[in-house]
């Protein structure tokens, strides 16, 4: 699958982005056909309707309803890539950019490539948060019994963590009360989300050191600040 180029709207970063392919119950592997050179557009507030766009597999010309595609800026703005109509003809490839290079790897053992769980509602987000930090390496990932308002969705071996499956940024309060919370466990924290971060959310995360995810549907985290992508380069 070729990459398309990206420009971000708010900080002017360019990106080269691949589309996450998704299996046809047919067996073939399908993805939303991108549109090189088309604006992505900035993401302020979700709207499930909005999240889910038309893919037809080549294999068997079966229709069904994918996740958008979505990338997170590294400034923490969620862009929201352009999908070609079902039917329409796909133009030329344009020129590709290069995108943003995380941190090596540097786990002493290289993990599998993460399999991600497709999003459709609040819980599949916790659940595939809770993946995720397995994959990552915590042990005894569970939901608390008790889920109290803006507290701990997921609890691990020395790990707190927060996800947030509303339509609005996360802002520096949610920051904030997620890393009281982990100074007063005696943990580590981690802050999940559907829809990004406000400025000085991630100002205040990265002041405070936590790491910060975003995921779009397929639910597949991406890193957004240093200590996300130091946390994903080492490991647990």
């Amino acid at each position: 699958m070729e990459s398309v180029p990206v420009r971000c709207p708010a900080c002017s970063r360019d990106h080269a982005y691949v589309a996450p392919a998704y299996p046809c119950p047919c067996g073939a592997p399908t993805a939303p056909p991108l549109v090189p050179g088309a604006p992505a557009v900035r993401v302020t507030r979700r709207t499930w309707d909005e999240d889910w766009v038309t893919v037809r597999c080549a294999a068997c010309d079966r229709r069904d309803q994918w996740p958008q595609p979505e990338l997170c800026c590294p400034c923490g703005a969620l862009l929201r890539i352009p999908v070609r109509p079902v039917g329409e003809s796909e133009p030329p490839p344009g020129p590709v950019r290069p995108a943003h290079i995380p941190l090596p790897r540097t786990a002493a053992h290289p993990r599998p490539s993460f399999r991600p769980r497709t999003i459709r509602t609040g819980h599949d987000a916790v659940s595939a948060a809770a993946l995720y930090l397995t994959w990552l390496g915590y042990r005894e990932v569970a939901r608390p019994q008790v889920r109290r308002a803006g507290g701990i969705d997921l609890r691990a071996t020395g790990l707190v963590a927060q996800v947030d499956a509303s339509t609005r940024p996360v802002g520096v309060r949610g920051v904030e009360c997620l890393w009281l919370n982990a100074l007063g466990a005696s943990a580590a924290g981690v802050f999940f989300s559907l829809a990004g971060y406000e400025a000085d959310a991630r100002a205040r995360a990265d002041g405070v050191g936590l790491p910060l995810f975003v995921m779009d549907l397929t639910g597949a985290p991406q890193p957004v600040n240093s200590p996300a992508d130091e946390l994903v380069s080492t490991g647990a």
